[in-house]
């Protein structure tokens, strides 16, 4: 039985890898500071905030390391819109290679996801440093943190699959996403304390599932007085909603793309 799905996906992997690879050689060629640029942009917007809204704003998150709460939650968006952005051209972006070599199409969506996810654990390494020098101290509740970012790379990947899909018939769905964009890095409590917001504004803009994604990992890796979904419902089984739309977005993502991969070397 694994002998037998490894033979199936053995092809898939070979590529995918080779993917990933030529995909981040390709993103830095020709750059002078070459893979530190996927450090280095982060940290300037981080910057930017900083001095924007903790030092000349005074905005108070209502944390005692204002700095690494910021940080971590820059991260998180630059991961999110990474896999997304990146994901939009990806198919035709590769009309050549499906054109010429027939392969499941989905692995050009998990490359596009898997360099997303190479740059985010460079930046966690970041985010380590900055906590260390801060001095916060993890509790063992930190072990939950991956399986909310797992909600959240399932529901990025998701929208990766159906937006690349849809890039292939309505080229439109590119400048419709970069306003979606706008509209979400506003909606989600990256650069503000989500408790300035009256409540019934908090509890709507909490349902959305990277708002709650972002919230539960701060409180789990940064401070316990972040505000989560739990604490603006007051109750803690109202994830249920975010977590029922990231799976749907995922199954329903994926079974459009299943349908529409069949055309994609005819419609690019």
């Amino acid at each position: 039985m694994i002998q037998r799905t490894k033979g199936r996906y053995r092809y898939s992997v070979i590529l995918l890898k080779q993917l990933v690879k030529s995909d981040f050689k390709l993103r830095y060629q020709n750059s002078f500071l070459g893979y530190l640029w996927s450090l280095l942009k982060p940290l300037f917007l981080f910057a930017i905030m900083y001095v924007i809204f903790v030092k000349i704003l005074s905005v108070d998150f209502g944390v005692r390391n204002s700095g690494a709460y910021l940080l971590f939650g820059l991260v998180v968006w630059s991961f999110f819109t990474e896999l997304t952005g990146g994901s939009v051209g990806a198919i035709v972006g590769k009309g050549d290679l499906l054109r010429k070599l027939n392969f499941p199409k989905y692995v050009i969506v998990l490359a596009t996801s898997c360099s997303a996810l190479i740059n985010f654990f460079l930046n966690l390494i970041v985010v380590a440093i900055f906590v260390a020098f801060t001095g916060i101290d993890l509790s063992w509740s930190a072990l939950l943190a991956p399986l909310v970012f797992f909600e959240l790379f399932v529901l990025s990947l998701g929208l990766g699959f159906f937006l690349s899909a849809t890039y292939v018939k309505l080229r439109d769905i590119g400048y419709i996403w970069d306003v979606v964009m706008q509209a979400l890095f506003y909606g989600t409590p990256i650069f503000f304390p989500i408790t300035l917001a009256p409540l019934w504004v908090q509890k709507m803009l909490m349902i959305s599932p990277l708002a709650q994604t972002m919230q539960d990992m701060r409180y789990l890796l940064i401070s316990d007085k972040t505000t989560t979904i739990g604490t603006v419902y007051g109750n803690e089984w109202i994830r249920i909603v975010p977590v029922s739309i990231t799976i749907a977005v995922a199954v329903i993502a994926g079974l459009y793309f299943r349908k529409q991969s069949r055309f994609f070397a005819e419609e690019i």
